[in-house]
Formats: structure tokens, C-alpha cells, sequence
């Protein structure tokens, strides 16, 4: 028995070291992320809703050709009601309803009056960037054709050219959750993967060394019982 707990309590050791980083991770990560509200975290009160559709005419469809579209919607853009057509494709487009003729992707002007129309905090804009959809930021996520629009608070804003939609609302507070959830699966590349092997074989070795730690648990338990007394 004792060559047993001997053996057990030397690879706890080991394996205790190996994991000791990756458990502070965890840990700290784990904490960190639960601080604030996840509602303050994605920013949920910094937008208004899209407003209801105006329109003083029934509107005309939009001129499109063979290109076959999934969804049509009427709805308020902040220069007026549109058409927002997607395409079977994935890609999307805005048509005047009062004519319907399609309309250009949006320029940085159009981006921040439409996010204008709808902001409800105090910082202004700092910057508005095109965004390639080969080449998306991180916190993105997906090849979105839009504009990056910063704000002096450091919250960032995606809208989509070819749609007007706000597709995105990025604090620095979501930015710093996102790092801390990358660390948090072991997957700071792209922080999606909660299924690679770094985490699997961490939470392999911490199950394991729990294990040791509950067998080595009572077997040290009775040995102290047993010593004798000076």
C-alpha cells in the first residue's frame, strides 16, 4: 500500500505542475469574464431598434434580374425606407422603394449617418474604415464587405455596403471577453475551436490528477490515524 501512495503522490506532483498554468488560465479567465453584465459586454443598449417603415406611396418592387433572392424586406434605412435584398448567394443589396431602382453600396458618409440614426451613447466617431471581406478582423468573425466605424470610447460599429445593416458592435469590453474566452479554450487564433487538442488533453491531465487527489486522500487519512503516538 504504501508503494502504491508513493507512486501515486510522486505522479500527482509532476502532473500538478504540468497543469498548474493552464488551471490560473482557467481560473483568472473564467473570473474575468463574468465581471460585467454580458449585456454591457455586447453593447446591447448603445442601439436603438430599426425604426417602423414610413412610406407615403405603396412602394415598387425592385428591378432585378434572373440573380435568384432568398429574402426581400422592406425597411427603414436613415436616408428613408429600402428594400433589403439577399441574394441565394449570401450577398445582399438595397433597392428605392419609390422607384426601384438598386442602389450603390454605401460610402463612409452613408455608414455613419445610418449608425447616427440609431446611436444612443456619448462618444463620437473616430474613424471610419473599409473593411475587406478577404480579410476580416478577428473580431468580426466573418468576410463581411462593410465599414469599420471606431468611436472615441473604443467600441467599434460593422456596416454592411450593400445593406445598411449594422451587423456588428464590438466594445472594448467584448474585445477583452473574447481574448479572455480565446484563453479560456486555448485557442487564441481564432477563439471558436473548443474542441482542440490542448484543451482536451489539459482537461484530460486535471481529471486525472483530481483522480490521484481523491484516492490519495483517505489512503493518507488512515496512515496519519495509524502513527503512533510520542
Amino acid at each position: 500500500m504504501s508503494g502504491l501512495r508513493s507512486t501515486l503522490r510522486r505522479y500527482h506532483i509532476w502532473l500538478g505542475w504540468l497543469i498548474g498554468v493552464p488551471m490560473l488560465f482557467w481560473t483568472i479567465s473564467g473570473v474575468l469574464m463574468v465581471v460585467k453584465p454580458i449585456e454591457e459586454v455586447r453593447g446591447a443598449a448603445l442601439l436603438s431598434d430599426v425604426p417602423p417603415v414610413r412610406t407615403a406611396t405603396p412602394p415598387v418592387a425592385p428591378a432585378i434580374d434572373v440573380r435568384p433572392i432568398s429574402k426581400l424586406t422592406l425597411e427603414q434605412r436613415a436616408a428613408g425606407p429600402r428594400w433589403v435584398l439577399s441574394f441565394a448567394d449570401g450577398a445582399g443589396r438595397l433597392a428605392d422603394p419609390a422607384s426601384g431602382r438598386l442602389l450603390p453600396p454605401m460610402s463612409a458618409a452613408d455608414a455613419a449617418r445610418e449608425l447616427g440614426a440609431r446611436y444612443t451613447g456619448k462618444a463620437t466617431i473616430a474613424s471610419v474604415t473599409h473593411i475587406d471581406p478577404a480579410n476580416p478582423p478577428l473580431d468580426l468573425r466573418r468576410p463581411l464587405d462593410s465599414w469599420k466605424i471606431a468611436m472615441s470610447d473604443g467600441t467599434f460599429f460593422y456596416v454592411d455596403r450593400w445593406t445598411g445593416e449594422i451587423a456588428a458592435r464590438r466594445t472594448a469590453w467584448w474585445r477583452f471577453y473574447d481574448f479572455m474566452w480565446g484563453l479560456h479554450i486555448m485557442d487564441l487564433q481564432t477563439r471558436e475551436d473548443a474542441h482542440n487538442p490542448w484543451l482536451i488533453g489539459f482537461g484530460i491531465t486535471a481529471a486525472l490528477t483530481t483522480i490521484m487527489a481523491l484516492i490519495l486522500l483517505p489512503m493518507t487519512s488512515r496512515r496519519k490515524k495509524k502513527r503512533p503516538i510520542a
